[in-house]
C-alpha cells in the first residue's frame, strides 16, 4: 500500500504540474522553486534546478510580466498565443522532470501525456479570455487572471499533500475541459465572425436583387409627367 501512495503522488505531480504549467508556467516555477529551497518539499533530482536564485529570478521577474500582461483585455490574448509555444513544451518537460529517472520509453509517455495536458488546459484558459475579452469592461479579466493563480497555487498544494483527491478532480476537470472546449472554440469562431462583419461593413450593406420580368405581364407604362 505504500507503494502505491508512493507512485500516485509521483503521478499526482507529474501531472499537477503539467496541468498547471498550461495555465501560468512562471507560477508553476516558482511556487516548485520557493518550496524547494525553504525545505517544504524534496524535488526530485531533475526539477532541483528550479531552486537555483537565478531561476527563482527570472520565474519571479517573468510572472510578473504576466500578472500585469493577463489584466488587459486584448494584450493577455497575444500573451496566451505567444505562450503556446512556450507551454506546452514547457509542460511536458516538467512533467518528466517530475517523474525522475526512469525508463526512456515510460519518459516519453509522460511528455506525450503531459503535453497534451498542458495544450488543453492552456487552449481553456486563452480561449476563455478571448470570450471574456468581448465585454467592453476590465473587471472580469482581473477576476479570471486572479482566479487562475489561486487555481495553480491551490492545485499544486492539493497535487502535494493530496494526491489521490488531485487526481479525482483532475479526471473531473478532463472530462469538463472535454465537454466544454468544443463550445469555447465555436464561440471564437463566432465573435471572430461577427468582428469581421463589423470591420468590412458586411452587416451595414443590404444585397440587391436582381429585377426579374415574370412571363405574361404587362409592360410597365410610362410616366405621363416624365413625357411632359
Amino acid at each position: 500500500m505504500e507503494q502505491l501512495d508512493q507512485i500516485v503522488s509521483i503521478i499526482a505531480l507529474s501531472m499537477g504540474v503539467a496541468w498547471a504549467s498550461g495555465i501560468n508556467l512562471y507560477a508553476v516555477i516558482l511556487v516548485l522553486g520557493l518550496l524547494g529551497s525553504t525545505g517544504n518539499m524534496v524535488l526530485p533530482p531533475d526539477l532541483q534546478i528550479l531552486m537555483s536564485p537565478l531561476v527563482l529570478f527570472a520565474a519571479g521577474f517573468m510572472y510578473l510580466v504576466e500578472f500585469f500582461a493577463d489584466k488587459v483585455p486584448g494584450v493577455d490574448t497575444s500573451w496566451d498565443t505567444l505562450h503556446t509555444f512556450i507551454r506546452i513544451p514547457a509542460g511536458a518537460a516538467m512533467a518528466v522532470g517530475a517523474i525522475g529517472p526512469v525508463d526512456p520509453v515510460v519518459s516519453l509517455a509522460v511528455a506525450i501525456v503531459g503535453g497534451g495536458l498542458a495544450a488543453g488546459t492552456h487552449v481553456t484558459k486563452a480561449g476563455t479570455r478571448v470570450l471574456i475579452n468581448a465585454s467592453p469592461e476590465p473587471v472580469t479579466n482581473w477576476v479570471a487572471s486572479v482566479s487562475e493563480d489561486v487555481l495553480v497555487v491551490a492545485g499544486l498544494w492539493t497535487a502535494f499533500h493530496y494526491p489521490w483527491l488531485f487526481l479525482l478532480l483532475l479526471i473531473v476537470f478532463i472530462l469538463l475541459m472535454i465537454w466544454v472546449l468544443p463550445k469555447i472554440i465555436r464561440g471564437v469562431k463566432w465573435l471572430i465572425f461577427s468582428l469581421k462583419k463589423v470591420f468590412t461593413g458586411q452587416s451595414q450593406k443590404q444585397p440587391v436583387l436582381p429585377k426579374v420580368e415574370i412571363p405574361g405581364s404587362f409592360p410597365e407604362l410610362p410616366d405621363k409627367n416624365s413625357e411632359t
